[in-house]
């Protein structure tokens, strides 16, 4: 955690703390607290200090995990088991001990507690600019460090999804195979077989949880989507794959060990790609260059945006800065942060603030339509001091 950039934002607050009811499932909470409790519990900052209030159960785990400056449990303040309102009167007690008699709250800070607090005679004012997210979205070097060893998990997972695809057999069309073509595929095609069956995204997304978790990092969905269904960002994909098309991999990690993410996307053809889907990773390559090119410090999350949008727009592609409503051509975001959370400031976009040294930020155009599929590419980068470095090793390359 940055201590003094946390001082530094939380000090401009017109409240004497900052106080969080959440678990370690809010990545506010675990940056603040450093504890990885299940269930909510709070954590105050106030004065320069960070304190914590667990119940018993975690009570010790906490003494030793947490990076709060001081750690309590319900029993100090005479609750353990009891109703919503003795509960209630717990945290106000604890907010009070610290000598506080206001907090600012994040804008999704449970409605209940906030309610308690002012009923209990503590103001509450809501945090709308969400300033732990902003100082959140500056890393350390430790933090920078916990993201790249979670991108080296990433990328043995991508290696097998890619081992898998390249190992796959093409069925002769009309071959038996027992698969039919899955809703929303391009023509139906050659189908890939892996051991005699039919590959699907199900199957290459299983090879990835399972290589992740030996690697010390799981995720809870992945994408694995190819033909038609790579031409929807985030379309998880399923049924059987094919030759001759796009399979996009997106793969977002999180470290069982840090909490850390990464984030990864790869493109893939089995076989001859369509002179369209050729013309298309060729730009997007190219996009994805001129991106990566503009990220410094001092330029803007826009300024990276606008110099992939420029490659693709020159070439007679659609984007959001041309048609907003357009469904089709490069129809998201150049990219995003990437910290506690997969997705968190600073934005790759259109209006995209001021990049910083220590921001860690995915960069990866692309290009959708069903009527040719969809192609991505993804790298994960940080802003140094005078420019930034590629944390992404896994090379780019598109047949199989």
């Amino acid at each position: 955690m940055n201590r003094t950039r946390l001082d530094e934002t939380l000090a401009d607050l017109d409240a004497d703390g900052y106080l969080l009811d959440a678990s370690q499932e809010d990545a506010n909470q675990l940056y603040l607290s450093g504890f990885t409790g299940p269930d909510p519990f709070l954590t105050l900052y106030a004065d320069g200090e960070v304190h914590a209030l667990v119940s018993g159960l975690e009570y010790g785990r906490a003494k030793t995990e947490a990076t709060a400056d001081t750690v309590e449990r319900h029993a100090d303040y005479g609750y353990e088991y009891g109703g919503r309102e003795d509960r209630n009167d717990m945290y106000a007690a604890f907010v009070r001990d610290k000598g506080v008699e206001s907090v600012a709250m994040p804008p999704r800070a449970p409605v209940g507690t906030a309610d308690a607090m002012r009923e209990r005679g503590v103001d509450v004012a809501v945090d709308g600019d969400d300033l732990l997210r902003e100082v959140r979205a500056v890393k350390t070097d430790e933090e920078v460090d916990a993201i790249r060893e979670a991108q080296r998990a990433n990328e043995a997972a991508m290696r097998a999804a890619e081992e898998l695809l390249a190992s796959a057999a093409v069925a002769g069309e009309g071959a038996s195979t027992g698969g039919e073509p899955a809703d929303g595929d391009l023509t139906p095609g050659t189908l890939l077989l892996a051991d005699g069956e039919p590959l699907t995204s199900e199957r290459v997304a299983e090879e990835i949880e399972v290589t992740l978790l030996r690697h010390g990092c799981a995720l809870d969905e992945t994408i694995v989507a190819g033909g038609a269904q790579a031409a929807d960002p985030h379309d998880r994909g399923s049924g059987p794959l094919r030759a001759n098309e796009a399979i996009i991999v997106d793969i977002f990690p999180r470290s069982k060990a840090t909490r850390y993410n990464a984030d990864m996307t790869r493109t893939f053809c089995v076989g001859e790609p369509p002179a369209a889907l050729r013309e298309w990773y060729d730009l997007t390559e190219r996009a994805l260059d001129a991106a990566l090119d503009a990220v410094e410090p001092g330029a803007t999350g826009g300024d990276v945006h606008a110099a992939a949008c420029e490659v693709y727009e020159e070439a007679g592609e659609p984007t959001f800065r041309t048609d907003p409503e357009t469904e089709t051509g490069f129809i998201h975001s150049t990219g995003h942060g990437i910290g506690l959370d997969v997705h968190e400031s600073p934005r790759l976009a259109s209006g995209g603030g001021e990049l910083e040294p220590g921001h860690v930020i995915t960069v990866e155009p692309g290009l959708y339509d069903p009527d040719v599929g969809g192609v991505r590419i993804e790298d994960l980068v940080v802003v140094t001091e005078d420019g930034h470095e590629n944390l992404s090793e896994y090379p780019i390359s598109f047949e199989l």
